[in-house]
């Protein structure tokens, strides 16, 4: 055997080593499933959750705060206005939190349109007004929303129903800080039946489907969001949370308690990402010395990266761009810059299509892969002026400029699928000399002075949230592993994790992944003891190294 190999194997073996000493959540969890023979029942479950180690006794919650959630941290708060000035959106909110998202199943009310629920106070059935939506009266009819989508997320369900019992989230504080969907409310309210209490705001000020977001407050969560929020409702928004455990989503929450509360941010004991640009803005922290708190990066976990990157892009961008325009795609000359995993289901889909679909990239490895899957690799100025549809997947800034705008053709159709609202530069088609116009929802042409027009799509921001929706079994696979990294965050002794960014453990990874195959009747094939001992690996996973 070569060295190479003697030096994988040995590294296979350490990791196997690492993951069975290991207590975390995801371990114990996955021991449980990965065997098709295995069927665990709940005193298994409740043995597993009870070997757990935690960071400190849970105490009981005393009935005041049972009433009056988040008290002691409310208290750094008070001492600031709830209405902010205008800011720099720059400067205090990435722009992902402005991008549009308009919800096809989103239900509104023209009577409330003109009414900001920063002007009103509202209370539920339970008598409680410790929330801001646009409706309450709207929470039935969001309720139904969230049992639609709860038939497709049955692994979700299926953990909710395995953990509750033990409550592994008893006394946690969270809030989050994501798009607020039928889908997200799922996962918000397997976390109050594992123990947590919740207080949430939306990651953007057009994503929230409002009757969502009146069903949760109807049950107690404290929701802080409604659709078409102003930047100083956004600001207000966040003001209005406190918490000892953040899941956000573009870095937001973490970014304004970190620049705005930082007693507050210091008494953090952790924080979920599932963006690229959170997790990037958490690498900054990081990188500066200045991140406190430990955090998890789950945008890079296989099961983001693999599923809701790769599968869900690869479904929804037909959905978004034919909800829009209409166009016959057979045939069209289209560029999708960046070859990473939205950009690889971007271009199956529009392949498939029958699309003639170049690539722009800058890395080397990935420009390979492109090469090999049948696409050409085009530098974005050299074929500008042939181009009929451009999609950026970056997650940089500027990708598309002012200049290779003014050379497309007429009728081009621009749009984004990356986290930000930067990747084409939007601000600098906002001058006099062009003029907007709005032909249907998140539909704009700009029109030179010549007569050109170029269709821009949800004026930049994301396209599948802000046309149309998303598959609803990718997002349990992404919630599921949320809800994973917080209970592994808050059960995990003190000192495992310092102040720094963390992956997932793959053992969480493939529990994750094992959860789902049982909506594909999938059955997997199990080693014998001399399989395992051969490839140096634990019968029960994990199966790849961490790397992977």
């Amino acid at each position: 055997m070569s060295e190479p190999a003697v030096e994988v194997k040995l590294e296979v073996k350490q990791a196997s080593k690492e993951v069975k000493e290991s207590e975390n959540v995801a371990e114990k969890y996955s021991a449980m499933t990965v065997s098709k023979n295995s069927e665990m029942n709940m005193g298994d479950l409740s043995s597993a959750f009870s070997a757990v180690p935690t960071h400190k006794p849970v105490k009981k919650v005393r009935q005041s705060e049972k009433s009056n959630p988040f008290v002691e941290d409310k208290q750094e708060f008070s001492r600031f206005p709830t209405k902010a000035g205008r800011r720099s959106l720059s400067r205090s909110i990435s722009q992902s939190s402005t991008d549009s998202y308009s919800s096809a199943a989103s239900y509104t009310d023209s009577s409330d349109d003109e009414t900001s629920p920063r002007d009103k106070t509202q209370v539920n059935s339970k008598g409680s007004s410790d929330f801001c939506v646009k409706n309450i009266k709207q929470a039935e009819f969001g309720r139904r929303e969230i049992e639609i989508a709860e038939q497709d997320m049955t692994a979700l369900i299926s953990l909710r129903k395995r953990a509750q019992s033990e409550k592994p989230l008893a006394g946690a504080k969270i809030v989050g800080c994501t798009h607020i969907t039928a889908q997200t409310a799922v996962l918000i309210e397997t976390l109050v039946a594992l123990g947590a209490q919740c207080r949430w705001t939306a990651c953007n000020i057009y994503s929230t489907q409002n009757e969502v977001a009146a069903a949760l407050s109807e049950t107690g969560v404290a929701v802080f969001a409604w659709k078409g929020e102003s930047e100083d409702d956004f600001g207000g928004a966040l003001t209005a949370v406190s918490t000892m455990r953040i899941l956000d989503d573009g870095g937001d929450l973490t970014h304004w308690m970190y620049k705005k509360y930082p007693n507050v941010f210091k008494k953090i004991r952790g924080i979920v990402e599932e963006s690229v640009t959170g997790v990037h803005r958490l690498y900054q922290l990081s990188k500066a010395g200045k991140l406190c708190v430990p955090a998890m990066n789950v945008n890079d976990s296989v099961t983001k990266q693999k599923f809701d990157n790769l599968y869900c892009c690869r479904e929804s961008i037909l959905d978004g761009l034919k909800r829009t325009t209409d166009v016959m795609f057979g045939g069209k000359q289209v560029v999708i810059c960046g070859y990473g995993e939205v950009g690889k289901g971007c271009c199956a889909a529009l392949k498939a299509l029958g699309s003639v679909v170049s690539i722009t990239e800058i890395d080397p490895i990935c420009a390979l892969q492109a090469c090999m899957d049948g696409f050409r690799v085009v530098k974005l100025n050299e074929v500008i002026r042939q181009v009929d549809v451009i999609i950026t997947c970056t997650g940089n800034k500027n990708v598309v400029t002012r200049d290779q705008l003014d050379r497309m053709k007429n009728g081009s159709i621009v749009c984004n699928m990356g986290h930000s609202n930067t990747e084409i530069d939007v601000a600098s088609l906002r001058t006099p000399e062009l003029t907007w116009e709005r032909v249907r929802s998140q539909v704009d042409h700009v029109i030179w002075p010549d007569g050109k027009r170029v269709i821009l799509l949800a004026e930049g921001r994301l396209l599948n949230l802000s046309c149309s929706t998303v598959p609803t079994f990718v997002l349990s696979i992404t919630a599921t592993t949320q809800a994973l990294a917080l209970i592994e965050l808050y059960n995990a002794p003190e000192g495992r994790y310092k102040q720094d960014v963390y992956l997932l453990p793959k053992k969480m990874d493939e529990y994750v992944a094992s959860l789902h195959l049982t909506t594909f009747d999938a059955h997997l094939t199990e080693l014998s003891d001399d399989q395992a001992k051969y490839l140096g690996l634990n019968k029960n996973g994990p199966f790849k190294p961490n790397y992977y």
